[in-house]
């Protein structure tokens, strides 16, 4: 079965946040009160509106470095779900990606109460938390603790707190071969991949593994599956390298759709394409 491709896929109208223009390798952001400049290497074109980049709360540079700063801060989702917002040290990263909101849309209408989740590369938990709101059984894992300390908060902030959430401090792969020999199940996987990484125990991953990585996942889903969502930022691949790394589980009868997130700007009417993506839903 041939996929479904899309070209893109941007967030709906997000007050709480937005891309306001981009350009010379560089996108300036609104993140709920305040204007934040970041690198961009995709942002290869000339910025188009100059002097909206005046006004600024925050900036890092293009060695990734924090040179303004903004005081500590959260953004609302719907549903009550909040982000605590953090400058991350020696990265560009605030602890969310605003353009993976369709994703947490898609999730939100997949996920059926009682749903066992897995979400794998799991950063700072926006997708564990909008799982877990849907009624999902979640388990949470990244290599990061102090990821997974942000992902606990953001569901404390949330109400979530007491949602049916395990947090876990692993490499994937370990865990995912473990969860295999005690025959546990899911129904729906999430995956976000780096392009490279360490486990809590020095555990190498290089994003050369995903089809391993994908291998071992179809060993952990139930006969009742519904999704596995795979999303990557590598530079070098394509969405047709995500629709052949996603082959196994069309094999598997699930349809699949491959195609890009990309936000629009606010001002430039432009889109700033920033990571590739391949869901396979079972219906």
């Amino acid at each position: 079965m041939e996929a479904h491709r899309q070209i893109s896929i941007q967030l709906a109208d997000w007050e709480q946040f937005q891309l306001i223009d981009s350009g010379d390798g560089k996108k300036l952001e609104k993140w709920g009160d305040s204007i934040v400049i970041r690198p961009e290497p995709k942002a290869l074109w000339p910025i188009s509106n100059p002097s909206l980049w005046s006004r600024t709360d925050a900036i890092c540079d293009e060695n990734e470095q924090w040179k303004k700063a903004f005081k500590k801060s959260t953004i609302r989702w719907k549903h009550g779900i909040r982000f605590n917002l953090r400058m991350w040290q020696k990265s560009k990263h605030l602890g969310l990606f605003p353009e993976q909101e369709p994703h947490w849309r898609w999730i939100e209408q997949q996920t059926k109460p009682g749903d066992r989740v897995a979400n794998l590369f799991a950063y700072t938990g926006s997708a564990s938390l909008v799982a877990a709101k849907a009624g999902a059984k979640v388990t949470h894992v990244d290599a990061s603790e102090p990821a997974v300390k942000t992902a606990r908060q953001n569901a404390a902030s949330s109400g979530l707190q007491e949602a049916p959430v395990r947090w876990i401090v692993e490499d994937v792969m370990t865990y995912l071969k473990r969860e295999e020999r005690r025959g546990s199940q899911y129904e729906g996987i999430l995956l976000d991949p780096p392009s490279f990484g360490r486990g809590p125990k020095g555990q190498l991953w290089k994003i050369e593994a995903v089809s391993e990585l994908i291998g071992q996942c179809r060993k952990c889903l139930s006969n009742n599956l519904r999704y596995v969502l795979l999303t990557m930022y590598n530079l070098e691949a394509s969405s047709l390298t995500l629709e052949n790394l996603m082959q196994p589980f069309v094999e598997m009868g699930a349809e699949l759709s491959v195609g890009e997130l990309a936000l629009k700007e606010q001002k430039g009417g432009r889109y700033l394409p920033l990571s590739l993506y391949a869901r396979a839903l079972w219906k």
